[in-house]
């Protein structure tokens, strides 16, 4: 208890220059996106963006690190659960038992194709499984998690890591393009978006151009391939020995994302105010004023997802793909194409 109350007064001021600044951009993204119509939905862009020209462009202080880091995991976990107060299970329901097959199939052919395709590129089976993963599950969360598990490298891991940022970050611009393109519904836009894009700030972008709807849709379709990390993860740790892809008798745990139980809890919150009655009792008063309530913890949690986007703009660094060579980057933008095509082509056909 006391080393407890000894550290924490230096906890605060350890993340306060990071945080303030990706706050500082988020805000600016904001009133960016806020004043001029022609950038009213492209908040989450101009926030990665502007981060991504800052990290790239300057050195920051080794002072603003923590806070960085400290916006793009717990700031970030923090929205996501908000935002499961926009999202009903009525509205959760709608991905359907397509949708899901969808997301199933989806992973586990993209896992499969990458390893494939890098043996053909000659591109090492570790950094194929670390770029494989990262594709197919949850970008940088998951390639953290597999590495853990077959003991990868970290040079392997941060070029895996900036591979999929890179891929990712470049699909928040051309997706809401194509899907203009061909007329995509808000569902069925939602549903690609979730089902292909790495990250999950990184759908939650994309989807946000096209509407409520599509950003419901989206961040519950990406939740659900989130939600396959365990599983995969601990049979790559226990089995990937077998195919030369993992340490022998490994059998590493990745973390439990219990961002996810929260989401799911304030879905459930969500779903039981829209039902609540609103009329004159005591009981609907307090529901009327719970549900009151959820404009401004939008607005919040728009500006916080706003922060998470800038801090990964600033941790996409390009140096980290050149320096590897072509051959993984290619493994990178070919996986990621793949896992585009295949979800757009069964989200088009099958529901």
């Amino acid at each position: 208890m006391t080393a407890a109350v000894q550290t924490r007064p230096f906890f605060i001021p350890s993340i306060a220059p990071g945080v303030a600044l990706t706050a500082a951009c988020a805000a600016l993204a904001g009133f960016a996106a806020h004043n001029a119509p022609a950038l009213a939905n492209y908040q989450m862009i101009l926030s990665i963006a502007l981060g991504a020209l800052i990290g790239n462009l300057v050195t920051l202080p080794a002072s603003a690190a923590a806070g960085v880091a400290f916006s793009l995991r717990y700031v970030l976990r923090f929205s996501i659960v908000l935002l499961g107060l926009q999202i009903t299970w009525q509205q959760a329901a709608s991905v359907g038992v397509e949708g899901v097959a969808i997301i199933v199939v989806g992973v586990l052919a993209t896992f499969v194709v990458a390893i494939a395709l890098g043996r053909l590129l000659r591109v090492s089976p570790g950094l194929s499984v670390l770029i494989g993963v990262g594709t197919a599950i949850c970008g940088a969360s998951a390639v953290l998690a597999a590495k853990a598990a077959v003991r990868g490298d970290d040079e392997d891991a941060a070029y895996a890591v900036a591979c999929v940022t890179l891929f990712g970050t470049i699909a928040i611009f051309l997706y809401p393009a194509i899907g203009g393109a061909l007329d995509l519904s808000a569902r069925h836009y939602g549903l690609w978006s979730g089902a292909s894009i790495h990250e999950v700030a990184q759908v939650i972008a994309a989807a946000f151009q096209r509407g409520p709807e599509a950003l419901e849709i989206g961040t519950v379709a990406k939740l659900t391939r989130v939600a396959m990390m365990a599983p995969l993860i601990i049979l790559l740790g226990e089995f990937g020995w077998r195919f030369g892809l993992a340490a022998r008798g490994n059998g590493a745990r990745p973390p439990f994302p219990w961002f996810l139980v929260g989401f799911l809890v304030m879905m459930g919150v969500a779903s039981i105010l829209s039902l609540a009655p609103g009329d004159g009792t005591a009981f609907g008063a307090l529901f009327s004023a719970a549900r009151g309530q959820l404009p401004a913890i939008k607005t919040a949690t728009t500006f916080l997802l706003s922060m998470a986007m800038v801090a990964m703009g600033l941790h996409t660094n390009m140096r980290h793909v050149l320096r590897e060579g072509l051959a993984p980057l290619a493994l990178g933008l070919l996986v990621s194409l793949f896992i585009g095509a295949f979800s757009l082509s069964a989200t088009l056909f099958l529901t």
